[in-house]
């Protein structure tokens, strides 16, 4: 059964590598095979991989999208990984959920809760910056 992809107006959708941009109109797009397909919504450029936990989804983003170099985007997550956790280990339990998604290699399970790290990281921040 093939997957519908319904592009609001001006909507980019990333196909198997391919950078789709939609024009003026709503339309609808029928993947009929297995490739890694990731919305407007979950795409973080390498610009916007500014924080730790940003990067660590960059990286597993590159994975998902990126399977010809997956050895290298591994040794990348992994020495992000090791950094984020000595510096904040209360992260510990998503990324240990993120990790086995990776190796499993269900990338898209494991960007799915690199938002949640995202948000988390947020949340911090917010608190962090908060006066005293």
């Amino acid at each position: 059964m093939p997957l519908k992809i319904v592009l609001k107006p001006g909507e980019r959708v990333i196909i198997g590598g391919a950078v789709i941009s939609n024009g003026k109109f709503k339309s609808e797009l029928f993947v009929e095979n297995k490739v890694p397909i990731l919305r407007q919504k979950d795409i973080l450029s390498f610009k916007e991989a500014d924080t730790p936990c940003r990067r660590l989804y960059f990286s597993i983003q590159l994975m998902y999208m990126d399977e010809g170099r997956l050895a290298e985007h591994h040794k990348v997550y992994w020495q992000l990984v090791k950094d984020l956790l000595s510096a904040t280990p209360s992260v510990l339990g998503l990324i240990d959920q993120i990790s086995e998604q990776i190796l499993n290699n269900h990338y898209y399970q494991a960007l799915k809760l690199g938002k949640k790290l995202i948000d988390y990281e947020q949340e911090v921040l917010e608190y962090v910056s908060k006066p005293i």
